[in-house]
């Protein structure tokens, strides 16, 4: 059984480090508004076909992270952690740094630019506690997924932390769930906000959350690889035969605080 709450080191490698702190609404803005001018973009943040182009995966951005450390390493079960734990520990993370990635371009998934929860040619739609299908707006889809996530993390019934509390018997599916709509938030950050990502120069930590996500996903199929088809070229680039995260950073960050872990407390 882990002790109390504490640091592990899938915090080390992901976001350690906020994004950029310290920049000034104003600031964020006027540096965004210069790639988003030019761009050719209808109201809906949607190019013609013709005119599509996925600028995540140009090998030079590709290849930005802010860590060189094994991934494969990374996300393997330790031997003395049960696996309910470990898949706790790492959901709990991937969710606050998935939201904090987030919160760097919210500004801009606004109702107008974003009027669906689209990724490329695919739209999601959010499913309501009776089953009920949903049509919403990529900030609002976005808000239903964390704080669905947020009351699933913070619930005793679901992710026990006190020592002796038993994990539910559907703890795997709710898991599954939860790296279902962090995933389609990520890849809507590619497909949609990777622009205004670039230019607050956080591509690098986007990068490396999406290879450590990923990779965690695989190591434990918590993804159905159908779901994940739509970023298939993507996640070829970052993650094909990358047990290394990719070497050297690009000065997007490092060091610091990172997210609290869901460990057992005795």
């Amino acid at each position: 059984m882990l002790g109390g709450h504490s640091s592990h080191p899938a915090d080390r490698a992901l976001l350690s480090q906020p994004p950029k702190a310290g920049l000034s609404c104003k600031m964020v803005l006027q540096a965004v508004g210069k790639v988003l001018r030019k761009s050719k973009a209808k109201p809906n943040g949607k190019k013609p076909a013709s005119e599509e182009k996925k600028a995540y995966l140009d090998p030079e951005l590709a290849k930005s992270r802010i860590t060189d450390c094994e991934f494969k390493e990374l996300v393997a079960l330790p031997r003395e952690i049960d696996l309910n734990e470990w898949l706790a520990s790492n959901t709990t993370t991937f969710f606050h740094h998935v939201n904090l990635q987030y919160s760097t371009v919210s500004e801009f998934c606004t109702a107008e630019a974003c009027q669906t929860m689209a990724v490329c040619n695919t739209q999601y739609y959010w499913y309501d506690e009776r089953g009920k299908k949903v049509k919403c707006t990529a900030p609002q889809y976005v808000d239903f997924v964390m704080s669905s996530v947020q009351k699933l993390v913070t619930d005793e019934d679901v992710f026990p932390t006190k020592y002796g509390r038993e994990f539910p018997s559907s703890f795997e599916s709710l898991v599954k769930r939860i790296c279902r709509h962090l995933f389609h938030v990520l890849a809507h950050i590619y497909s949609s906000h990777f622009k205004e990502t670039l230019a607050l120069e956080l591509h690098g930590h986007l990068n490396t959350l999406y290879v450590h996500f990923i990779l965690f996903a695989r190591e434990f199929n918590l993804l159905d690889p159908k779901e994940t088809a739509v970023m298939d070229d993507l996640t070829e680039v970052l993650c094909s035969g990358a047990g290394r995260g990719g070497g050297g950073g690009d000065g997007a960050g490092g060091g610091g605080p990172g997210a609290q872990n869901h460990v057992k407390e005795r």
